[in-house]
């Protein structure tokens, strides 16, 4: 019975190590409207993800589960909660700095935890060691369904940062806007002309993902390393687009 009070009794517990990118859980720095996950001890009392009920007025909810998450005391847009994991979005209209992150569990509040934004800070969504990419046909491009050279193919990922015009706080975005930063895509380390980069902003439909859509150049080589840069920050290396 004590061991149980004590356990309902302890607050959220998270380190800062513990704030990482939903792309792929690496470390910060993050940027404004960046989708991050917070991993921990007592955060929420069961799991709920987000359900349509939950989205009012094409906005996702502050709260979750009797869960909220601040970022420099402004209420973050949630996706999921558990007690081990949150999966929320960086207020959009937040600037670079450093700024704090604590979580509230129906009242009691974890502790301040400074991370750092920058103006962007791009991660592609990957899935064994391959970018998650699609062909114009949004078939999911694979070792089995490559790119081919010269095609123009969709990459996907977060913190892409803010956008023109920029997306209201956790607003579900229903037409295209443009990444203020600039963008560069590396190919085994070498830059894609920058006019073969036909978009960069966010995708349509759906809150805190954005999309590069790609021309590749004629001789890509097979399976190149991709990298997004903005500005001072660059997406993690290692990460490879299948190409045949």
């Amino acid at each position: 019975m004590l061991c149980a009070f004590a356990a309902a009794q302890s607050g959220p517990d998270y380190p800062v190590a513990g704030i990482v990118s939903a792309a792929n859980y690496q470390g910060g720095p993050f940027a404004p409207n960046d989708v991050l996950s917070i991993f921990g001890t007592n955060l929420a009392w069961s799991a709920q993800a987000l359900a349509a009920g939950d989205i009012v007025s094409g906005v996702l909810p502050l709260q979750l589960g009797n869960c909220q998450v601040f970022v420099d005391n402004t209420p973050a847009p949630l996706y999921y909660v558990s007690p081990s994991q949150i999966n929320f979005m960086v207020p959009s209209m937040l600037t670079p700095g450093d700024v704090t992150i604590r979580v509230v569990r129906e009242g009691v509040t974890g502790p301040p935890v400074t991370v750092t934004l920058a103006d962007a800070a791009p991660e592609l969504f990957e899935l064994g060691g391959y970018a998650i990419a699609t062909h114009l046909d949004y078939s999911l491009i694979t070792t089995a369904n490559p790119a081919q050279a010269g095609e123009t193919v969709v990459l996907y990922g977060v913190g892409f940062g803010q956008t023109v015009p920029n997306i209201g706080i956790g607003a579900i975005p229903q037409a295209a806007a443009r990444v203020v930063a600039s963008v560069t895509v590396l190919l085994n380390g070498t830059p894609v002309d920058a006019r073969e980069i036909l978009y960069a902003g966010i995708t349509p439909g759906s809150a805190g993902l954005y999309q590069i859509n790609l021309t590749l150049p004629d001789a890509p080589g097979t399976d190149p390393e991709i990298r997004v840069a903005m500005g001072a920050q660059t997406s993690r290396a290692g990460l490879l687009l299948a190409v045949r």
